[in-house]
């Protein structure tokens, strides 16, 4: 089953954007498509591939931060060709 996954990492620290950038690096070493823009990244791929893919990803910038906040949307479809139609 495709899906589609919209992420958005927020370290809760001045200096924000080194953990943010070390996790798309690692998003984008992977196997799966990734489509980035100014407020989150979309990780799009097999359900049985991603899912765990993406928690040791979590899980590893979870690790290296006192405090942050992950969001994400899981839709049941892969997304990554969508053009808008208006």
């Amino acid at each position: 089953m495709k899906i589609s996954v919209e992420l958005t990492l927020m370290p809760l620290k001045e200096d924000y954007e080194p953990p943010i950038q070390e996790f798309i690096k690692d998003l984008r070493a992977s196997e799966f498509t990734v489509l980035e823009n100014p407020l989150s990244t979309q990780v799009y791929g097999d359900f049985d591939k991603l899912m765990p893919f993406l928690t040791e990803a979590l899980k590893t910038s979870f690790q290296s931060q006192n405090g942050v906040i992950a969001n994400m949307k899981i839709v049941k479809s892969d997304r990554s060709d969508y053009v808008p139609n208006f």
